[in-house]
C-alpha cells in the first residue's frame, strides 16, 4: 500500500495545482475505508510540502518521496490498522551508488514534555496527551523494511530514518533529544532550528540523480511492479514456481492446495475409504488483483504434486496467448489449457482440480454452430464444470462481462454449489497489481465510465500510472508505435464500432475496417492462420510482433496487458449534456469495395447491439468493454474518442499531466524498469518437475 510516489520537485508541482491533498485523501479513503481527518490533511499540506521544499533547496529534488507507505502488501492483512510510514525517501547513495533509503515521520508538534516517572520512550504533547517517541515508531518501520521479509532484504542499501518537526525548535522538544532518548540509525530528530543540518544530511545520503531508478527497484521488491503474466510464465519453464504471490494471494493459493491434500489424499497411495466431498472455491476481485497469477501458480504446484488438473477459460485470446506464446512446441502443456465448453462430456475419471479463469464469461449452455446436435450441451455450463472435477476454482470479476450470453456471477456459482452439495469457500482480492499497481487509476476509470456511482474527478498523477488524451488517431498511433519501437510492449485497441470483415481472397487480405477520417486500419485478423503480410491470427494478435499493425478489441485483449495501450473510443458511448449516451450502429454495403461500412455510428458488436438486448443491458455491456480496454496497460493509457464532445470531456478529466518526469516513455524509464519482453520459447517440451517441492505444508488454515 502507498498513497503517492513522486519526486520532491514533482510533488511540489502537483501541490501548486491544488491536487495533491485531494488525491491523497481519496487514496486514504479507499485503503482505510474512512475519510482522512483534518489533522491528516493538514499534515500533508504542511509537513509533506516542507520536506519536499527542503529536498529541492538541498539540490535533491530528484529524490523520490513515497507517501503513506506500508513495507509489504501483507500489512493490509495484519490485525488492526496497517503500519504506514509517513514518507520513504529513496534515491542512490552519492558515494557507493547503492540504494539509499530514509524513513521519515512527520510531526507537527510544537512542544513536548517528559511524562513523569516514565521512560524516555513516552512523551507528552500538549493537546494530544501521551505519545510514543517518534524513534519508537521508526524502529518498527526500520525492522519491517530491512528484516528478512522486508523489501530491502537482499538489496545493496543504506537505510536510516528521522523525525521532522518543522513547527518546533530544539528547545521546545528537548525531551526528544535527551541523552536517554532512543538511539539508532533511524532515531535522528530535526526541528525548524535544524533545517540547515537536515539539508546537509540529505546531501550526504542522496546523490543528485537516480531517484526514479532507485524507486523502481524498491517498487519491484515490494511486488508493486509485477512481471507481465506471459513473461512470468515463460521464465518459469522447467520450474514449479511461476509467480511470487503475496498477502491475500498466497493465502488463497495455500487454502486451495491445503484443501486439495486433505480431500484428495496422496495421489500415490489411494485411500481405502475415498473422500467423496466436493469443494468449490469462488475468488472474486477486480482487474489486476492477481486472479490469473493465483490460478497459474496453483496449476504449476498441483502438476508438480502429480494431480490431474486443467485450466479453463472463456477467452480464446488468453488461451491462445498461453498456448502459442508460452507452450510453443509442448503438446502436454498446451492441452492442459482448455475452454469452459470442453466438458459437455465429463472426463472419466474426473479431474482432481479444474481452475476456471474469467468465470464471468460462463455461458448458460455449451453450444456451437459447428457442433452436431448430439454434441451440444443440455445442462447449465456451470454444472458441467462442477461435474468435471472434485475441486473447482472460479476466478470472477462481474464488471468484466462483455456479452449478453455471459452469465457468470456470484449467485450462479452459489446456486450451482448448492445443487452439487459442495462446500463453497469465498475469497475477495483487494490489492491492485495491474496498471502499475495504481488502484487510484482503476477507480478513476470505473468512475469515468459510470461502472460505479463514484463522481468522476480530474485524474491526479500518482507516479504509478500515466494517462493522456490524443487529439487524433494519428497522434495516438504515433505514441504507441514509438514506444513499441523503443522496446516497450504496446497495442492499439478500440470499441467495436466498425464492421469487421473476414480476410479476403486467397491471399487473406485484411480490409481496413476501422476508418476515422483519412486514417484507416484493419481489425486483428478474424482467422485461425496467418494472413497477408504476416498478420497473425486473432488468438495470438496480442503477443505477436506484427500485432501492432492491427486494432484489437475487447475479445482479443481481455486477460492480457502491455506497457502502453492506445484505446479508441467509438460512437457507441458518447458524452451529451453531462451524461453518457449509448448508441447502436447501422451498416451499409460499399458496392465498390464489396464490404460493409458505417451508415449510422455506434456499436457494431452483433451480440451486444442486438434488439434482444434492452437499453440498460446494452449500456452496461458497452461500459464493461471500455473498462476492460482501459485497464490493459501497466504503465500508460492513451485515449482517443471519435466524438469531439467526448474528447473535450476526457481532456478536462485527465487535465494537464505533463509534469516533469511523469510520462513513462521507454527513454524516460530508469534502466531497472526497462524489462525486455520475452519471445516465445523455442520448440521443445518442458522439463517439468513432477516432484513436490520442499516448501513445507501448503495452507496453514484448512477447511477440514
Amino acid at each position: 500500500m502507498l498513497l503517492l510516489k513522486l519526486s520532491a520537485q514533482d510533488l511540489l508541482a502537483l501541490n501548486s495545482r491544488r491536487r495533491m491533498v485531494p488525491h491523497l485523501a481519496a487514496r486514504w479513503k479507499h485503503f482505510r475505508g474512512s475519510d482522512a481527518s483534518l489533522s491528516e490533511r493538514s499534515a500533508w499540506a504542511e509537513s509533506l510540502v516542507d520536506l519536499a521544499k527542503d529536498l529541492v533547496a538541498a539540490n535533491r529534488g530528484n529524490v523520490e518521496m513515497i507517501v503513506e507507505c506500508a513495507a509489504t502488501v501483507d500489512e493490509s492483512d495484519r490485525p488492526g490498522a496497517p503500519r504506514l510510514i509517513d514518507v520513504v525517501l529513496i534515491g542512490h547513495h552519492p558515494y557507493t551508488r547503492g540504494l539509499s533509503v530514509q524513513l521519515v515521520e512527520l510531526k507537527r508538534w510544537s512542544m513536548v514534555t517528559r511524562v513523569e516517572a516514565a521512560t524516555a520512550e513516552l512523551v507528552h504533547v500538549p493537546g494530544m496527551g501521551e505519545k510514543k517517541h517518534p524513534a519508537v515508531q521508526l524502529r518498527e518501520y526500520f525492522d519491517a523494511f530491512t528484516g528478512a521479509r522486508g523489501p530491502l532484504s537482499g538489496l545493496d542499501f543504506e537505510c536510516g530514518g528521522f523525525a521532522y518537526l518543522h513547527n518546533a525548535t530544539d528547545a521546545s522538544v528537548k525531551p526528544l533529544m535527551d541523552l536517554d532518548a532512543p538511539t539508532g540509525a533511524y532515531a535522528r530528530m530535526y526541528t525548524n532550528d535544524g533545517r540547515g543540518r537536515l539539508m546537509s544530511d540529505l546531501r550526504k545520503h542522496f546523490a543528485e540523480d537516480g531517484g526514479a531508478s532507485a524507486a523502481e527497484m524498491l517498487l519491484r521488491s515490494m511486488q508493486l511492479r509485477n512481471t507481465p503474466l506471459l513473461d512470468a510464465m515463460i521464465r518459469s519453464r522447467g520450474e514449479d514456481t511461476v509467480f511470487t504471490l503475496r498477502g491475500r494471494q498466497q493465502e488463497v493459493a495455500d487454502q486451495i492446495l491445503g484443501t486439495t491434500s486433505l480431500v484428495l489424499g496422496d495421489p500415490n497411495q489411494p485411500a481405502l475409504m475415498p473422500d467423496e466431498r466436493r469443494v468449490v472455491f469462488l475468488v472474486t476481485g477486480g482487474a489486476g488483483t492477481g486472479k490469473s497469477a493465483i490460478g497459474l501458480q496453483v496449476k504449476a504446484e498441483l502438476e508438480a504434486n502429480g494431480r490431474t488438473v486443467k485450466y479453463a477459460s472463456g477467452s480464446r485470446a488468453f488461451n491462445g496467448a498461453i498456448q502459442e506464446h508460452v507452450g510453443y512446441g509442448d503438446r502436454e502443456f498446451r492441452e492442459s489449457f482448455t475452454y469452459f465448453s470442453s466438458f459437455v462430456t465429463p472426463p472419466e475419471p474426473p479431474l482432481d482440480v479444474l481452475l476456471c479463469d474469467e468465470a464471468h464469461r460462463l455461458r448458460d449452455r455449451s453450444t456451437s454452430r459447428f457442433w452436431r446436435p448430439e454434441q451440444q450441451g443440455t445442462k447449465p455450463q456451470v454444472d458441467e464444470l462442477l461435474e468435471a472435477s472434485r475441486l473447482t476454482v472460479f476466478f470472477l470479476d462481474e464488471s468484466q462481462s462483455v456479452r449478453p450470453n455471459e452469465v457468470g456471477n456470484v449467485e450462479l456459482i452459489e446456486n450451482a454449489a448448492k445443487r452439487h452439495d459442495a462446500e463453497l469457500v469465498r475469497y475477495r482480492l483487494r490489492e491492485q497489481f495491474r496498471c502499475g499497481g495504481s488502484d487510484a487509476y482503476i477507480r478513476w476509470v470505473r468512475a469515468v465510465l459510470g461502472v460505479t456511482d463514484d463522481v468522476a474527478e480530474q485524474w491526479t498523477p500518482d507516479g504509478l500510472m500515466h494517462i493522456e488524451v490524443a487529439d487524433s488517431p494519428e497522434e495516438l498511433e504515433q505514441v504507441i508505435r514509438s514506444e513499441a519501437l523503443a522496446g516497450a510492449s504496446a497495442r492499439m485497441v478500440a470499441g467495436y464500432c466498425w464492421p469487421w470483415t473476414k480476410p479476403l481472397g486467397k491471399e487473406k487480405r485484411l480490409e481496413a475496417d476501422v476508418r476515422i477520417g483519412d486514417w484507416h486500419r484493419p481489425w486483428n485478423a478474424d482467422s485461425e492462420s496467418f494472413c497477408e503480410n504476416g498478420a497473425p491470427p486473432s488468438k495470438i494478435w496480442s503477443v505477436h510482433q506484427d500485432g501492432l499493425e492491427q486494432i484489437g478489441c475487447v475479445y482479443t485483449a481481455q486477460g492480457l496487458e502491455w506497457d502502453w495501450c492506445g484505446v479508441i473510443m467509438g460512437d457507441d458511448m458518447v458524452r451529451r449534456d453531462g451524461k453518457w449516451v449509448f448508441r447502436r450502429g447501422k451498416e451499409r454495403k460499399d458496392l465498390e469495395a464489396g464490404v460493409k461500412r458505417v451508415a449510422v455510428p455506434g456499436s457494431f458488436d452483433p451480440k451486444v447491439r442486438a434488439s434482444s438486448v434492452d437499453d440498460g443491458g446494452f449500456a452496461r455491456l458497452v461500459r464493461h468493454a471500455y473498462h476492460v480496454l482501459m485497464t490493459r496497460a501497466s504503465r500508460a493509457t492513451v485515449l482517443y474518442s471519435t466524438d469531439e464532445e467526448t474528447r473535450v470531456y476526457l481532456k478536462d478529466l485527465v487535465g494537464n499531466v505533463q509534469i516533469h518526469g511523469l510520462r513513462p516513455t521507454w527513454e524516460n524509464l530508469p534502466p531497472e524498469a526497462r524489462v525486455p519482453h520475452l519471445p516465445r520459447p523455442r520448440r521443445g517440451g518442458r522439463n517439468r518437475s513432477r516432484n513436490r517441492r520442499d516448501k513445507g505444508q501448503p495452507g496453514q488454515k484448512t477447511l477440514f
